[in-house]
């Protein structure tokens, strides 16, 4: 079982790598960013409450997610190849959280793989992707405040991870099939 945490700032490319790592190695997939927006859109209390958080920038509680995640988790089975967990953690009492979950259940993270990209270029990206896609989070001002939130709350996580001595820096600048062939390098030699 080959449990990945995907990791990098919004535009970094997570989304677009975790569909290909579903395809090629079977992977289940939990984005927080798509469960949240689904409850968002459902209009589900749950949505309502991280519709407020999301609209100011500002990160999910903890012990919300964590509960989310393991609903999520546990609805693959016992016996999945593995998930990749795209937009969480996002801070250390997550990771240790995530940790906490998944040694209850006999599963750990094998690898956290960071996508390094610059930040003006995330910028570029985010906001094309708004305008491609209509995501109301995607527009300057709220951009800059995530990029804010991420280098200030989600960044420390690197080292949480190479601590753990499962962190594996990824070049996120590039051409998408180098991108992808350096992550399943690391992959397959988990």
């Amino acid at each position: 079982m080959k449990n990945i945490v995907i990791f990098g700032a919004p535009g970094s490319g997570k989304g677009t790598q975790s569909d290909l790592l579903i395809r090629k190695y079977g992977l289940g997939h939990i984005s927080t960013g798509d469960v949240l927006r689904n409850e968002i859109k459902n209009e589900t209390e749950l949505g309502k409450t991280a519709k407020a958080y999301i609209d100011k920038g500002q990160l999910i509680p903890d012990e919300l997610m964590v509960n989310i995640l393991a609903s999520v988790y546990d609805s693959f089975g016992k016996e999945h190849e593995g998930v990749i967990f795209d937009g969480f953690p996002r801070t250390i009492p997550q990771a240790e959280a995530l940790k906490k979950m998944l040694d209850e259940r006999g599963h750990k993270i094998a690898a956290m793989i960071e996508l390094d990209v610059p930040e003006n270029e995330l910028m570029v990206r985010l906001v094309k992707r708004g305008k491609e896609s209509g995501r109301s989070d995607d527009n300057e001002e709220t951009i800059k405040k995530r990029l804010d939130v991420y280098h200030n709350q989600t960044a420390p996580l690197i080292e949480w991870y190479k601590n753990e001595n499962i962190h594996h820096h990824i070049n996120g600048l590039g051409a998408l099939d180098r991108i992808f062939g350096d992550i399943c390098t690391v992959i397959d030699n988990l």
